[in-house]
């Protein structure tokens, strides 16, 4: 596993963290890393407005055009792309490693002088709409934005980070290019390599491309604020015709990446509808029952809140008794301890997945800016099969108590009326 031995961690004078991990097996480098800005910082009447920025800083750049771009990429091979979350806009690169260089300037320029050509920008602007359309024919991706709505009322979790077609549409290319002057700075930017490469090489490449681009003495992280988990259950149908199929979403807030809440709600939640034919609510819903195409939980959770779901394709007819055999395993989850079996298996498919996780470039790459994000630790990894055998039964039924109460859940649906 990555850890302190061999993981070099580099802070640049200009507020830069270099994460750097040799695996000199590979003639390769997979390279990724992100800014501190995104979706939060998206203006009320301009949602999407950061996604709309990090698609558009490869349509051309003071030194380079678009087709020179992505000329060169092909022509050596690599790939590299950008995208925009609620905190931070991203990155990501892979080539070989005599190609870094070429990636840094690359990545650089794309960074810190994009020049969003008009007929580029129109061009993403057409895209992203294209995409909108699409998403709001999809019954699922319905039913999860109508969820993120309901459980993040008001708040940054709760809005589409692709932005909705008014506020894509009234968005400038001028107003794209404020926003990248004022958001797009190296405070808090995170770099990490790993591949064919000495750390000390990589850092003067890094230093080469990135050490003069100048910090903002001013600029602040913005926080998410707190929410307050459902008083008592909500539920919301967005009805979109001429479907065959509902999706079902249904959950509440979740423990946030840093709680100590995290490893023993993870366990739960891979027993609960994730672990072999999709955990008990898989079985009892879909295998036995027949009553969806598909049935599953996910933990998602990110600095400072997080959300526990259930989701669910089903036949409209079938969308009633689904929900309430959703909600009677839910109460069966809060008020009984998960049997030691399932809690040993799922505990062994953690820990035997981890190494798999690690084998390639983008795996590792992938895993340390976790660890940054999050600040976990360089340690994190080594440590993570004694954190994930300490958890008990009991640690699975007190997470799944605090987090998920069956009378107060926020459920949604998408597809034809109900």
């Amino acid at each position: 596993m990555p850890g302190p031995h061999d993981i070099t961690r580099t802070v640049l004078p200009n507020g830069i963290t270099l994460l750097c991990r040799p695996n000199f097996s590979s003639p390769s480098i997979y390279l990724t890393g992100y800014l501190t800005c995104g979706s939060i910082q998206d203006p009320p009447q301009k949602l999407g407005m950061a996604n709309f920025t990090a698609r558009s800083l490869m349509r051309g750049t003071q030194k380079r055009n678009f087709q020179q771009i992505y000329q060169e990429l092909e022509t050596i091979g690599a790939s590299m792309g950008f995208d925009a979350s609620v905190h931070t806009s991203s990155f990501s690169a892979r080539a070989l490693t005599e190609d870094l260089p070429l990636i840094l300037s690359l990545l650089s320029q794309a960074l810190r002088c994009p020049l969003f050509p008009d007929e580029h920008v129109e061009k993403v602007r057409a895209q992203i709409l294209t995409g909108l359309a699409m998403r709001a024919q999809d019954t699922a991706e319905m039913a999860s934005m109508e969820f993120d709505r309901l459980l993040f009322p008001g708040h940054p979790y709760g809005r589409p980070e692709d932005g909705f077609p008014d506020t894509i549409k009234g968005i400038q290319r001028e107003e794209l290019a404020a926003f990248h002057n004022q958001y797009y700075k190296p405070n808090g930017m995170v770099i990490v390599i790993v591949g064919g490469i000495a750390a000390s090489d990589a850092l003067d490449m890094v230093s080469v491309q990135f050490g003069d681009w100048q910090p903002d003495p001013h600029q602040q992280l913005v926080d998410a604020p707190l929410v307050a988990p459902p008083s008592q259950t909500n539920r919301s149908h967005v009805t979109i015709p001429g479907m065959s199929q509902t999706d079902l979403v249904m959950g509440s807030l979740g423990p946030a990446r840093t709680s100590p809440d995290y490893i023993p709600a993870a366990l739960g939640n891979n027993i609960l509808g994730q672990f072999g034919m999709m955990g008990r609510i898989g079985d009892v819903v879909r295998e036995k029952a027949g009553l969806a195409y598909y049935a599953s939980t996910s933990l998602n959770s990110w600095m400072h809140l997080g959300s526990w779901e259930v989701s669910a394709g089903v036949n409209p007819q079938n969308l009633q008794k689904a929900v309430d055999l959703i909600i009677s395993e839910i109460r069966r989850f809060v008020k009984e301890p998960v049997s030691a079996e399932e809690l040993s298996d799922s505990q062994s498919n953690f820990i035997g997945r981890l190494p798999l996780l690690m084998e390639s470039n983008g795996g590792v790459g992938n895993a340390l800016v976790n660890i940054e994000r999050f600040q976990l630790g360089l340690d994190y990894y080594q440590l993570y099969a004694d954190r994930v055998q300490k958890v008990n039964s009991e640690d699975v039924l007190a997470v799944a108590r605090k987090y998920l109460n069956p009378d107060a859940l926020i459920i949604t649906s998408a597809g034809v009326a109900e």
